[in-house]
This record gives C-alpha cells, sequence and structure tokens, in this order.
C-alpha cells in the first residue's frame, strides 16, 4: 500500500487517541505531587517539596469519563463558542460577510499593491494584540472571517487559518506586555512589572517578521499555482460553499451592509476595550457576541424567525468544535488525576540543573515547550513554574528575566501546534482542517522559531 494512501482518522479520534494514550502512561510513570501554596490568588509550588506518592492508574471507566468531565471543565469555553457560532450565523444572514469579501477580493484584484501589504498588516495587527492584551481565544471568531475572505482572494485556507492564528501567535509568544503571560512569570519570578520591554520588542519584531515571511511564501505559492496548496479538498469545501467561481452571485455592498459592519466593528473595539480595560474573559466575551448578534439582527433588518433559526444553524456547524475541545481537555484530565504531569515537571527540572548558563536557558525553554502540552494555560503554567525555575536560574548563573523569556518562548509557540490547546483545536475544526495535516504544515514554522529561539536567548546572557 503507498503511503498516500493512508487515510489517517478524523480530529475527535486522533484526539481521544491521545486519551488513551496519557491514560497507558498513568501506569507507567511513577506519580507524584509537590505541595502547594496560595499566593495572591494563585496556586504555587512550594520549593523542594516534591514526594512520591500513591499510584493512580487511570482504567477504562477513567477514560470513558474523561470527555465527560472535559465538558464539565471546558463549559465556558463551550459556551462560548456555541455563542460566536450563532452571532456569526446571524451577520452571515444579512449578506454584509459575503457582500465584505467580494468588495475586499474586488479591490484586491484592481489594485495589485493590497497583494503585497494586505497580509503583513493584517498580521502585525494581530500580533501587537496578542503581544499586548495576549489574544488567544479571540481569534476564533476572525477564522469564520478571514478562510473564506482568503479563498474568495485567490489564497487556500492555510493562508485564511494563518493571517489571524500565526499572527496572533507571534504575538503571544514575541509578547512585551501580555498580562497573562510576563506579567505572571515577572511577579513570581520576583522582577519588576513589565521589565526588559526593549528587548522584548525586539524579540517580538524579529518573530512576527519571520511569521509574515513564512506566510507570504506560502500565500505567494498559491496564489500563483492553486496546485501548490496542501488541502486542496478543504479549499474546495470552501469554494464550493461559497460559490467563489460565480462572484455574480454575491450581493454588492449595500448601505444596511455597511451598517450592519460598523455595528460589528463597535463590538470588536468593545472588545478591546473590556479586555484591556476591565479584564473581560470568556463569560464576558460570550455575553459581548450574544448582544453584537441581536444587535447586527436589528441593524439588519431580520425578523424574529430568521435571527432565531440563523442563530442556531451558526451555533450547530461549532457543536463539533465543543466536541474537540471537551475531548481534548481530557488528556489533560486524565493525567491530572493519574498524579503524572508533577512527576514530569520534577524529571524535567532536574534535567537542567548544573547545565552551563547558555545551555540551561536553552533548556528550559525545551522544557517548557514540553510542558506546554501538559497545561496549555499560559497563566496557569507562569504560576506553577517559575517558583521553580527562578530560584533553579540564580543556581546557574542565568538572569531570572532569561528565564521568563524561555519560559514565554516555549508558552507560546507550542501553543500552534499542540493537540491539548484547546483554541488550536477550536481553530481547525472551524477550518475544517484534520489536525494531523495542519501538524504537518506549521511544524516547519515551528522549526524556524525554535532556532530564532535559541538564537534570542543568547544575548540576554550579557544584558541581563
Amino acid at each position: 500500500m503507498k503511503l498516500t494512501k493512508i487515510k489517517l482518522p478524523n480530529t475527535l479520534v486522533l484526539i481521544f487517541f491521545f486519551v488513551i494514550l496519557m491514560a497507558a502512561l498513568t501506569w507507567i510513570i511513577p506519580a507524584g505531587e509537590f505541595s502547594k501554596e496560595i499566593v495572591d490568588g494563585k496556586e504555587v509550588i512550594v520549593n523542594d517539596s516534591f514526594k512520591s506518592v500513591k499510584r493512580n492508574p487511570q482504567m477504562p471507566t477513567d477514560v470513558l469519563m474523561a470527555p465527560i468531565s472535559g465538558f464539565m471543565e471546558t463549559a465556558d469555553i463551550i459556551i462560548f463558542l456555541l455563542i460566536v457560532g450563532g452571532a456569526f450565523g446571524v451577520l452571515k444572514k444579512t449578506g454584509a460577510v459575503d457582500a465584505s469579501i467580494y468588495t475586499v477580493a474586488t479591490m484586491h484584484e484592481k489594485h495589485p499593491i493590497m497583494e503585497k501589504i494586505l497580509i503583513p498588516v493584517i498580521m502585525v495587527i494581530f500580533s501587537a494584540a496578542g503581544a499586548v492584551f495576549g489574544m488567544s481565544e479571540e481569534v476564533i471568531p476572525f477564522i469564520m472571517v478571514f478562510v473564506p475572505l482568503a479563498i474568495m482572494m485567490g489564497y487556500d485556507t492555510l493562508t485564511g487559518v494563518a493571517i489571524p492564528f500565526i499572527g496572533a501567535g507571534a504575538g503571544f509568544a514575541g509578547a512585551f506586555l501580555n498580562p497573562f503571560t510576563i506579567g505572571i512569570a515577572q511577579k513570581f519570578a520576583d522582577l519588576p512589572p513589565y521589565s526588559g520591554l526593549e528587548y522584548r520588542l525586539i524579540c517580538w519584531f524579529v518573530l512576527t517578521t519571520a511569521s509574515i515571511i513564512f506566510v507570504m511564501r506560502h500565500a505567494n505559492k498559491v496564489l500563483h499555482d492553486p496546485s501548490k496548496s496542501p488541502l486542496p479538498d478543504i479549499d474546495k469545501i470552501w469554494r464550493d460553499n461559497l460559490h467563489v467561481e460565480g462572484g455574480q452571485k454575491f450581493e454588492k455592498m449595500t448601505r444596511t451592509h455597511k451598517y450592519v459592519i460598523l455595528t460589528f466593528m463597535v463590538g470588536m473595539v468593545l472588545l478591546v476595550v473590556g479586555v484591556l480595560k476591565y479584564g473581560w474573559y470568556i463569560k464576558e466575551l460570550a455575553a459581548l457576541f450574544l448582544g453584537v448578534g441581536i444587535a447586527v439582527a436589528i441593524v439588519g433588518r431580520l425578523d424574529v424567525q430568521k435571527t432565531t433559526s440563523s442563530f442556531l444553524d451558526g451555533a450547530q456547524e461549532l457543536f463539533s468544535t465543543a466536541l474537540v475541545v471537551a475531548v481534548a481537555r481530557g488528556i489533560l484530565i486524565v493525567a491530572s488525576e493519574g498524579k503524572i504531569i508533577d512527576t514530569i515537571l520534577y524529571g524535567l527540572s532536574n534535567v537542567i540543573s548544573g547545565l552551563p548558563a547558555l545551555v540551561t536557558s536553552w533548556a528550559m525553554f525545551i522544557v517548557q515547550s514540553v510542558l506546554n502540552f501538559f497545561i496549555p494555560s499560559g497563566s496557569g503554567k507562569a504560576a506553577l513554574t517559575m517558583p521553580i525555575m527562578a530560584p533553579l536560574s540564580d543556581l546557574v548563573g542565568v538572569a531570572r528575566q532569561t528565564t521568563v523569556l524561555a519560559y514565554q518562548f516555549g508558552d507560546g509557540f507550542s501553543n500552534l501546534i499542540i493537540p491539548t490547546s484547546p483554541v488550536t483545536m477550536a481553530i481547525l475544526t472551524i477550518a475544517k482542517i484534520p489536525w494531523e495535516r495542519w501538524a504537518k504544515w506549521i511544524v516547519k514554522l515551528q522549526i524556524l522559531w525554535f532556532i530564532i529561539a535559541l538564537i534570542l536567548l543568547i544575548p540576554p546572557l550579557f544584558i541581563w
């Protein structure tokens, strides 16, 4: 049988396989726990407190319960997804989305300069959002806008996902103000808030530039030869849904469409203000999108029946996404219940100790990348690992600021590929991209980022 003939399983099945694999590891890896205490409302590890505990290997019944518990633990994210889907269902029903896509695609054809500046400009905006306020879950709604837009402009599905997702991901990894990663990590490392800003700005610029070049090379290759797309079958699904072959089927932008888009943009401005100024998170953002959906229906002159049916249709489209998010969380639940996460953390920290300063900073970056599979929450990982990594860095002669940077890179880069990230799995499911095919494509950028990170971790040894 040729390798190209092998058909990989559905993403949901693949994620459930990881749940089974993690359960098997609980029979192999010794159980252990750190003592923990609450500091300023955050759970942190007590130094030198690791101890072995009784094994709790996960049984088949635990594996079956894991997705159920995953639903319960990610209820806020699932509700957010369904409401966002519903709101976009209403937005699409007004016809404003199709009209906007057609308008931008037409401008793209009439003004060739847009081919060169559109993707970089939008990616810089998303990257800045990731760097300033840690844009992550907020990327999800934009997938439903940028994938159709990319297809209409002659690009492919990967380009549509990459513009907002890689853009925000590069900013998140190279952040200079993100309160959810840098803010928390520096606090637990006893560093002044947002210190080291100047060098982090350089890191952000380098990572964002490299990411834009990566996406632009792919986008231009596909634009000039559509057969170069790694996902022709997925692209066809989107084209069929959009009826791209006949642009005349799209409505032209009307005054009502403009008011609808303006209403939606006001909602996005409120999102940014709410996150930055008032600390809004999933619950508040879900309420915001519910309000945006209602406002769009009123401005778009939809009656109650059309509004309700389009909201339900939109939510239904994201139900499979909700399933993937729940099962992905099941991986972490099995590892946690099996008491192997702390053991892995303890083992990795032991590997780091005793290495030369530069090698230690690189090792910290690699360790944080590995831990991200088990603890994809940036703030959660900062609270758990920095109390261990910060004192360890003192012992080996690495500045604590460098330790925070290594954490930042390790937390940010792998977010775009790990199947335990609910944001990643939600985005891929919305875009109809199987995880394993995304991983095969994005791994090239992961390698590039990895090399850049190793280089960027060298100057701090001399400046901090």
